[in-house]
């Protein structure tokens, strides 16, 4: 198994303290929980793409640059590029760039979005932002693969031998999609050849477990082969400690903090409870034998390989933050590695 770690960068008061970072502050925190993670041996590290409150990931670009500067081997993801709301031309024109930048160490993640405020910024609606997504992915992919496109759809101006540059430096770059509710997005993937990762965070497993199963079952229908069908997946928390009563005792403020922000904004919680979250969702709280079993369970159901540790860090010193990081890498890591074999990632062009 691999691991990444993918923050979406929201911007709130701490959930213990209370204390508010500038922007500029919990940019550079990103940053350097990548460093961190590459430091670690963390597999991946990635940004969000949000466009609305409480986020600051407008720019996966920008940010994902500047850690590519302070780091070297990590691969860099997006989590997700919001191809429903964006040009793809100007797009790939960012990534391209950053690709070479990076030294192809670049894998996306690609999905509509979500968020209604977004939406209505980009003059997206509920009815075309699935029509949009896949228009501007398969546009997307194109400029990828082809010195010069010739193109025409609904959302965007037509193209007529058109060149984007730089060309890349993969050729072509590995997309993932990014699905959380809905066939359209593992269709699109299933029809593509390419992977799979289930957002696995609001809901217990069943709903992202049917959602893997029908990918797996439209990988097949267009024709591949079951055995290449490549699927990741998310986690609601992450906080690990030698005893589970230890974690507990930590992660409960940070946890009770979210929940009432939930419940401030009048959003019924799915999990009501520290205990019920750590029962039903995916979070991983607790001893390093219990995340592992934990993890074990949820593969039983969705055959994943590569796995989102959340490594915010909101509620936790830095201290704190770095020690569970450490634990997940000295005592959980290696075992996952073992139990569940994965694939290389593409290696960087030399």
């Amino acid at each position: 198994m691999k691991f990444l770690a993918i923050p979406l960068i929201p911007h709130l008061p701490d959930p213990v303290t209370g204390i508010l970072k500038s922007t500029t502050e919990r940019l550079r925190d990103v940053v350097d929980i990548a460093a961190l993670a590459e430091e670690l041996g963390f597999d991946g590290y990635g940004v969000g793409e949000r466009h609305e409150r409480p986020f600051i990931s407008s720019s996966p670009p920008v940010v994902l640059s500047h850690i590519a500067a302070r780091t070297s081997n990590i691969r860099l993801f997006t989590a997700v590029t919001t191809l429903s709301l964006l040009d793809p031309v100007r797009a790939y024109e960012d990534y391209a760039t950053l690709d070479h930048l990076c030294g192809g160490r670049l894998e996306l993640i690609i999905g509509k979005g979500n968020g209604t405020a977004q939406a209505e910024l980009f003059h997206v609606t509920v009815e075309d932002q699935w029509e949009r997504n896949r228009e501007s992915y398969e546009l997307f992919r194109r400029l990828w693969r082809e010195d010069k496109v010739t193109w025409c759809g609904n959302y965007r101006p037509s193209l007529e031998n058109a060149e984007t540059l730089p060309r890349p430096l993969q050729q072509p770059i590995r997309v993932w999609h990014g699905s959380a509710t809905s066939e359209e997005s593992v269709d699109l993937a299933a029809k593509w050849g390419d992977p799979l990762f289930s957002a696995n965070v609001t809901n217990p497993i069943d709903p992202y477990a049917k959602l893997v199963r029908h990918y797996r079952e439209r990988w097949a229908f267009y024709g591949r082969n079951p055995a290449d069908a490549l699927v990741g997946a998310g986690t609601a928390g992450y906080y690990c400690a030698k005893s589970s009563q230890d974690a507990m005792k930590t992660y409960r403020p940070v946890f009770d903090a979210r929940l009432a922000g939930f419940r401030k904004r009048g959003i019924d919680p799915v999990f009501h409870s520290l205990e019920d979250a750590i029962e039903r969702s995916s979070a991983l709280i607790g001893s390093p034998q219990q995340i592992i079993d934990k993890v074990l369970r949820y593969h039983e159901q969705m055959g994943h390989e590569v796995l989102n540790i959340n490594a915010d860090g909101a509620g936790l010193t830095r201290a704190q933050h770095r020690e569970t990081l450490e634990l997940f890498q000295s005592d959980i890591a290696p075992v996952l590695r073992r139990a569940i074999p994965s694939r290389p990632f593409p290696v960087a062009p030399r």
